[in-house]
């Protein structure tokens, strides 16, 4: 009998994961200890699993399984300005992706070093910005509507560290009404916008849609919210959730509930963990009690807080 090749219509099953430890037997796994972050409470890790993955080392870690790849490059700046390291680690993932045929993104995770710092005129994660959107735009793909989910958090040091999640399925990019897209931020926060749409849906196989939400924060339009009062920005962010899962819902008959996302909540300050608990056990008790908690500097110097979501539920994508 031969083998049942995975398309864009049927693609091996894809599961996700919150462990307390990385295992290498998996697709791939975010470890956050791994990356530099300070874990507070939660699971340590979030996994992603499609099966026996072959592995690829290089500069590049790729592994691939049905279909499905996910990757990771940890790249130093050796004196490079981080423009040029952004440009180079995004060239590097498209590369790998192109030799596997251009499998689409899903999502990307993107860990600077002091990411609000300033140099050369320029705050770090606007340098970041601008090599990401030129990579981008270089192989050919979509540095705007159409982008992938992402987020870009900052730590203490190390390396710029990009985690990847491609596959063999079609992205459905989502905005939310309440916020102006990233790719079309005014020149006031960078010259150069964020690439990143602020969700896609997209079908994991055996009849089930997921829903992959880029970091969130206290924006509506385009500009922040609520500065220095962390319960009401957990507020707002809350409320960008919601709108997303709206916005979900009308372009997928797949049901996603705020209180079954899985939660991973970025903290600038781990003081105010209590606080951010509060508003999550009113909203959404559940998700909130499962959330994995880290510390993390947002992207915007003035946000405290920052929550990503994903979640796999029965259903499929418009044809």
């Amino acid at each position: 009998m031969s083998a049942v090749l995975p398309t864009a219509d049927r693609p091996t099953p894809l599961h996700a994961h919150r462990r307390a430890a990385a295992d290498g037997a998996l697709l791939g796994a975010l470890d956050y200890a791994a990356l530099g972050l300070t874990h507070l409470a939660g699971p340590r890790v979030d996994a992603w699993d499609a099966g026996p993955a072959r592995r690829r080392p290089g500069a590049l870690q790729l592994a691939d399984a049905g279909g499905w790849a996910f990757g990771a490059i940890d790249l130093p700046e050796d004196g490079r300005g981080l423009t040029a390291l952004a440009r180079q680690a995004y060239g590097e993932v498209f590369a790998a992706l192109h030799a596997l045929g251009r499998p689409p993104l899903l999502r990307l995770w993107n860990y600077l070093p002091r990411i609000n710092d300033e140099s050369s005129g320029l705050e770090r994660y606007r340098q970041f910005n601008v090599g990401r959107q030129e990579a981008f735009v270089a192989a050919g793909e979509d540095a705007f509507a159409g982008s992938p989910a992402a987020c870009a958090l900052g730590k203490a040091e190390g390396s710029l560290s990009i985690r990847f999640l491609a596959g063999p399925t079609r992205v459905l990019p989502l905005e939310n009404p309440r916020q102006v897209p990233a790719w079309r931020y005014s020149q006031r926060y960078g010259p150069k916008a964020p690439t990143f749409s602020r969700a896609v849906l997209a079908d994991v196989g055996g009849g089930r849609v997921a829903l992959l939400v880029s970091g969130t924060a206290s924006i509506v339009g385009e500009d922040s919210v609520h500065p220095g009062d962390v319960r009401a920005q957990t507020d707002e962010t809350l409320a960008n959730l919601r709108a997303l899962l709206a916005t979900a819902h009308a372009r997928s008959d797949a049901r996603f509930a705020l209180d079954a996302l899985a939660l991973t909540v970025y903290l600038r300050h781990p003081q105010d963990r209590a606080a951010v608990q509060e508003r999550l056990a009113l909203a959404a008790p559940q998700a909130g009690a499962n959330a994995i908690w880290l510390q993390a500097d947002v992207c915007r110097s003035e946000l405290l807080v920052e929550i990503e979501a994903h979640a796999i539920a029965p259903g499929r994508l418009p044809t």
